[in-house]
Parts: structure tokens; C-alpha cells; sequence
């Protein structure tokens, strides 16, 4: 039998050993965890609005009109009038013909990679992708083929060395390093390959591009471009759930083959109504998204100049690089004894030799708060020092 004690005591004596952590009240830049506040710096929640008033409110007066739960999957009962209405808001604001409702985005990218490649096919991946995408690849029994992060020269020659069916599928913005994906050089070369490319713009939508229409957005990339862009609903849009949009066609597709789609119950219809009014929030977000990125910019110049070293990112995923896993472990709790929560990450989640503590900003917080986060970063570089013993 499986020693599963021994496999535990192993990841503590790593310094790998994860633990949940729990949180009393709503999701804002305070938390309070077991009886203590703590200012939070790493929350996806960007622009604030996971306990916005104008959402709240959408939620409790759509309660009485929807009910609370979905009852069913969408292809039995459960695809109430508040899906179609979201699915339908969400596919005006990314540009794109049609748009699929999921319960989650991890759900999202195992149902549409799934659907979408299969035995016989090939799948290019970038190293650095999400671990839903990793997992959707599996599932699809396609061939996988991992590309260096951002290497677009390598993945066209491999494009060009494969036959048959071709998907590349990439994060927009990469979880734990926070830079965003060479979107344009990719979709040319997929168009000049043959190749169906996915986005999944999880931690870009809301906060990238015109009104937060997302990282495509930025850079004026059309359904076109990227035939297939998924987003998720539970980090800027502040509610739950995930969703697929590109052509009609394609979303027809996914209807007939995402099991993760077609096997689930249809998430809370109230959710998808309190969703509707969270996107007019990102649509006439701009001086969210300009108070934010003004905390981004001043954070990188002061970070730096402690001598931190970061990760080449303009957006709210401000990684500071430690390597260490039981320094990143001492840097964080260093940082919590100081009121602050700011999360390691550590492996498998990241490479080998690159724990890094995860910072993230919201649009919630204000200046002070930045200062004070600063504040207790320079009271702890002393921890850096640490490493050369560790190591």
C-alpha cells in the first residue's frame, strides 16, 4: 500500500506542505482570518468588486425572480433565461459571435481543450500554462507538445514538422508570472500553420485592453484572430463561473461535445444576473483600472529600488522572485506577523528553484495600504540574506 503519511511528512520537510487557510466576512483588501485582520496583497479579485454594492444588490433582487439553484445541467432544465441573457452580454463585450456560460474555469479549459483536439490531433502548449489547460490537454488524449514559455520561433517550427489536426492553446496573462502572452506574433503563426489557437485570458479580462475587454483587446486581436477566448468570472468580474465565446459555430460544437459542460449542474441563475451588472462596472471601470495600474508602477519602482527582484510585469501579478522554498516560506509569515497576507508559491505550482512570494494588487487598494506593504517589505529584506545560508 501507498505510504501516504510518509508522502506528507515529506513535502513539510521540503518546504512544500500546503495548508487552507480560513476567512471570516466578505472578500476586500481586509480579511480577517481566525480572529486576526490582515491586509491582503494577494486576492484576484483586481478591480474590486467580489463585495461591490451594485452587485449585491443585482444578486438579492434577482433571487426572488430566479431562485437560488440551477436545478439542472443546460441541456436538461437548467438553461435559464439569466444564462442566455450573461451569454449574451458577454459576447457583445469580447467582440465575439457567441459565448458559452461554465461553471468554472477550470471546467472551461478541460471541456473546450477536450472538445477540441482529440486522438489522433496535436496540442502545442506553452511550459508556463495553467494547470486546468495542462489537465484539458490530458483529457483530450491528443498528442501534447510543450513549447518553451513564449517561444513563438520554436512553436512554428513545430507547427510546420506536424500534420493533421493543430491546436495552441496559451494563457493571456500567466497566473504566477504575471507577464501576458506574445498574442499577436502567436495568432499569426497559427493562421500561417493551420492552426486553431485558444486564449485563456482568465487574469487579463477586466483589467487589460479598452474598458477591460481584455489582453486580445489590447492588441486589437479579433475572433478572427483568435477563434477561441475563455475568460473567468471569479477574479476581476468579482462573481463565479467562466465562460468560452468566439464563433457561433464553434460554440455550437462545444454544446454537443464539452463533457464538462454538458455532465454539470447549470450554476445559481441569480450568479449570472449579478454577472450582467458587474460588467456594466468593468465597462465604466477606467478610473479603477487607472488607480490601478498607478499602484503597479509605483510598487515595481519602490520594490526594486529595496532590491527585490521581479518578474517583467505591467500587471496586477507582481511576483517577487525568492527561489528558496523555506525562505519564501519565512518571508511570508515574516510579512503576516506584520499584519500583512501575502501568499508563497511555491512547487509544483511554480519551476523548481523559483518560489516566489505572489503579489497582487486591487483596485480597492489605496495608497496607504501600498505604503504599508512597503513599509514591511523593508523590514524584511533582511530575510534575503538568508538565502546564501539556505541554499
Amino acid at each position: 500500500m501507498r505510504d501516504f503519511f510518509a508522502e506528507l511528512e515529506q513535502r513539510k520537510q521540503a518546504g512544500l506542505y500546503r495548508t487552507r487557510r480560513r476567512i471570516s466576512g466578505p472578500q476586500k483588501p481586509v480579511l480577517t482570518s481566525n480572529g486576526k485582520q490582515l491586509l491582503s496583497f494577494c486576492s484576484n479579485d483586481y478591480l474590486g468588486l467580489a463585495n461591490h454594492p451594485s452587485s449585491i444588490e443585482a444578486l438579492r433582487n434577482a433571487l426572488p425572480e430566479t431562485g437560488l439553484g440551477g436545478a439542472a445541467s443546460h441541456l436538461i432544465c437548467g438553461h435559464h433565461d439569466a444564462h442566455h441573457l450573461l451569454e449574451e452580454r458577454l459576447a457583445a463585450f469580447t467582440s465575439r459571435s457567441s459565448a458559452l456560460f461554465f461553471s468554472t474555469g477550470y471546467m472551461a479549459n478541460m471541456g473546450v481543450i477536450s472538445a477540441l483536439a482529440g486522438r489522433g490531433d496535436t496540442i502545442f502548449s506553452d511550459r508556463l500554462n495553467h494547470a486546468s489547460i495542462i489537465d484539458g490537454c490530458v483529457l483530450s488524449r491528443a498528442k501534447v507538445r510543450r513549447y518553451a514559455h513564449g517561444d513563438v520561433s520554436t512553436l512554428a517550427t513545430m507547427l510546420a514538422e506536424t500534420s493533421g489536426h493543430k491546436l495552441v492553446v496559451t494563457d493571456g496573462v500567466f497566473s504566477m508570472d504575471g507577464d501576458v502572452a506574445p498574442l499577436v506574433e502567436l495568432s499569426s503563426v497559427c493562421r500561417e500553420h493551420g492552426a486553431l489557437l485558444v486564449v485563456d485570458d482568465a487574469h487579463g479580462f477586466g483589467v487589460l485592453g479598452p474598458h477591460g475587454q481584455g489582453s486580445l483587446a489590447e492588441f486589437g486581436l479579433s475572433e478572427e484572430n483568435v477563434p477561441i477566448l475563455i475568460g473567468t468570472l471569479g477574479k476581476a468580474a468579482g462573481t463565479s463561473g467562466a465562460f468560452v465565446a468566439g464563433p457561433a459555430l464553434l460554440m455550437d460544437y462545444l454544446v454537443q461535445k464539452a463533457r464538462t459542460y454538458i455532465y454539470t449542474t447549470a450554476m445559481p441563475p441569480a450568479l449570472a444576473l449579478a454577472t450582467c451588472a458587474n460588467l456594466d462596472l468593468i465597462e465604466q471601470g477606467d478610473e479603477r483600472r487607472t488607480h490601478l495600474q498607478s499602484l503597479i508602477g509605483r510598487f515595481r519602482k519602490e520594490a526594486v529600488g529595496l532590491g527585490y527582484e521581479l518578474m517583467p510585469s505591467y500587471t496586477p501579478i507582481q511576483p517577487i522572485m525568492i527561489g528558496d522554498n523555506h525562505v519564501v516560506l519565512a518571508l511570508s509569515q515574516a510579512l503576516e506577523e506584520r499584519g500583512l497576507l501575502v501568499t508563497a508559491i511555491r512547487p509544483p505550482t511554480v519551476p523548481e528553484g523559483e518560489a516566489r512570494l505572489r503579489v497582487t494588487f486591487s483596485a480597492d487598494h489605496s495608497c496607504g495600504d501600498l505604503d504599508y506593504l512597503m513599509q514591511a517589505l523593508w523590514e524584511c529584506r533582511y530575510l534575503l540574506d538568508s538565502r546564501s545560508t539556505v541554499l
